[in-house]
């Protein structure tokens, strides 16, 4: 007999800037803006390596791909916008859960736009507090060695640097290390 599929909790979390909640129709301008952008296909190969990331893609994700996340039960989505005017600045998400081991993924891009404030920090700490408060056991955050600001992100949440994983990752231009960090409940004890 088949067991149904965990699913998250369907959440808002809020921050003292910021408001992390489902993505909408209404999201997809600035989400086609913010993940075509150069800056973030640098590390980031939407839709995958050596393909540009199309308005279209923009809508499917903010209409069908971000929930699909949730229902599938491989994690959650939320887009991330500022508290004091609505505007989005990325996204946040868990994914690669492993129901049975309590463990997932956090993987987040900022836009261009908001890059540099600490915003990706602080989303950070918010969705690893919720998933460790929601019984995850581990939260992991993997990082293109040379994304420099993503590892800081890492370290400015708490999170343990782990290890490499070699040549892990494709790029739009060849591949790339992964630096892996984790979190756990014992590290905020």
């Amino acid at each position: 007999m088949n067991t149904p599929t965990e699913t998250m909790p369907n959440v808002v979390l809020e921050t003292r800037r910021l408001v992390l909640r489902a993505f909408t129709s209404a999201d997809a301008d600035d989400v086609h803006r913010a993940a075509s952008d150069p800056v973030v296909q640098r590390w980031l190969p939407l839709p995958a390596p050596g393909e540009p990331y199309t308005r279209a893609e923009a809508q499917r994700w903010c209409t069908e791909g971000a929930a699909h996340a949730r229902a599938s039960g491989d994690g959650q989505v939320w887009a991330a916008v500022r508290r004091d005017s609505g505007r989005f600045v990325g996204s946040f998400a868990l994914t690669r859960t492993m129901w049975r081991a309590r463990t997932t993924e956090l993987g987040y891009w900022v836009a261009p736009w908001a890059q540099g404030d600490g915003l990706a920090s602080e989303s950070t700490v918010a969705v690893s507090r919720w998933a460790l408060d929601q019984g995850f056991q581990r939260v992991e955050l993997k990082a293109a060695t040379g994304n420099t600001a993503s590892r800081r992100v890492a370290e400015k949440a708490g999170f343990t640097h782990e290890g490499t994983e070699r040549n892990a990752m494709p790029l739009h231009q060849g591949r790339t290390d992964l630096a892996v960090y984790g979190l756990i409940p014992a590290d905020l004890e």
